[in-house]
């Protein structure tokens, strides 16, 4: 197994652990809104699927700007992707990752004119794992706050994708 096949292995229990992005979006104006969304896929090959309604404000953001971030925590650690972002209307797609919690927010179901799936094609991430407790975590950070340094919390790296 490669380096780069671990980061990835890593990435995958992060998105796993956590469930739910704040996917940050780039306004025509230049604002920044980040949004919770359930991600849909936790096996991670690159490409990241939400679920979304379209027309949205969301969609308008991606339609002026494409580049996105979605941010995960979890008590495994920290993800950031950077990616670019498109809305897809697939049924295929749709019917491949509907589940009740995207019937939740869809009251007419799958079929809803407004079901879309915002896809990020990943371009980077950036990870902070720890397979400590976070009471342990706490604990190093307190220490080096009182015998001053850096505490060792777990490994930071940075993925190209």
């Amino acid at each position: 197994m490669t380096e780069h096949d671990d980061d990835l292995s890593t990435i995958a229990k992060l998105i796993s652990a956590s469930k739910i992005a704040l996917v940050t979006t780039r306004s025509a104006g230049g604002a920044l809104h980040s949004r919770p969304l359930g991600v849909q896929e936790a096996e991670f090959d690159g490409e990241l699927w939400f679920f979304t309604q379209h027309p949205s404000p969301k969609t308008d953001d991606i339609a002026s700007d494409p580049h996105v971030n979605a941010a995960f925590e979890s008590g495994k650690g920290y993800l950031s992707i950077a990616g670019t972002a498109t809305v897809v209307q697939d049924a295929e797609k749709i019917d491949e990752l509907w589940s009740t919690s995207a019937e939740a927010w869809f009251p007419e179901g799958r079929d809803d004119p407004s079901v879309a799936l915002l896809r990020v094609t990943a371009d980077s991430a950036e990870y902070w794992s720890t397979d400590e407790p976070g009471v342990v975590t706490l604990f190093k950070v307190a220490k080096a706050a009182v015998t001053g340094g850096q505490p060792d919390v777990g490994e930071n790296r940075v993925v190209d994708l």
